[in-house]
C-alpha cells in the first residue's frame, strides 16, 4: 500500500510522505493483548469436555471477528492514509478498499493551521487544516506526526513555490523599464 510514484509530475518530487500518527495503532493493539489474553483465560480456565471446549470454541470466535475488525482494519485504514507533500501540491489519499484522494495544488494554499490538545502535545502530533481556494475550502488532517515541523514545511514550500512562479522586484523593474523605451515584450530582438 506505499504511495504510487505514477501520480507525480515529471518535475515533481516528494518533500514529505506521512501516515497518520502511531496513536491510531494503539486501539487495535490493544484489542489484540486483551483477545489473546481472553483466550488463554478461557483455555487455562474453563473446565475440560464438551462445555469448556464449545465455549472455547465461541471465545475464539468472537477474539476472531474483534480482531478483523477492531484491530487489523483500522491498522489497514491507517496504512492507507497518506499524507504526501510535494514541491507542487499537497495530496491527500485514503480508502482500503475504495480509494479517495484530493490534489491540492501550492497555489491554492490560502491559509493553514494546526492544533493540538494536551495528550497530542505530549504524543507530538495534532490537526491541521489546509484552506484552499475552490469548492471543497478545507482539508482537515488529523493526527498528524510533528505537526509543527509539517506545518513549518507546508509554509515553506507555499512560499518557496510562490517565489519561484512570481516576478521578483528586479524582473518587474527591468519589464516596466523596457516598456517605457519602447521595447516590445513579445520581440525579442527590439
Amino acid at each position: 500500500m506505499a504511495f504510487p510514484e505514477d501520480v507525480l509530475t515529471e518535475d515533481e518530487h516528494v518533500v514529505l510522505h506521512l501516515h497518520p500518527h502511531w496513536k491510531a495503532l494503539l486501539r487495535p493493539i490493544l484489542v489484540l493483548v486483551l483477545g489473546v489474553a481472553a483466550v488463554v483465560a478461557g483455555w487455562v480456565l474453563l473446565p475440560d469436555g464438551d462445555g469448556g471446549t464449545i465455549a472455547l470454541y465461541v471465545i475464539a470466535g468472537l477474539f476472531l471477528v474483534l480482531a478483523l475488525w477492531l484491530g487489523l482494519w483500522p491498522f489497514l485504514v491507517w496504512r492507507s492514509t497518506h499524507y504526501l507533500f510535494t514541491n507542487e501540491r499537497v495530496l491527500l489519499q485514503q480508502g482500503v478498499l475504495s480509494r479517495d484522494r484530493r490534489d491540492i495544488p501550492l497555489t491554492r494554499i490560502n491559509d493553514h493551521a494546526m492544533s493540538q490538545r494536551f495528550v497530542e502535545r505530549l504524543l507530538g502530533c495534532g490537526t491541521l487544516t489546509i484552506e484552499s481556494a475552490g469548492e471543497r475550502g478545507q482539508s482537515v488532517l488529523h493526527d498528524v506526526p510533528s505537526v509543527g515541523k509539517v506545518q513549518t514545511k507546508l509554509y515553506e514550500l507555499v512560499e518557496a513555490h510562490h517565489d519561484k512562479h512570481s516576478l521578483g522586484e528586479g524582473e518587474m523593474r527591468d519589464i516596466l523599464a523596457d516598456m517605457r523605451e519602447g521595447k516590445s515584450l513579445r520581440d525579442p530582438t527590439s
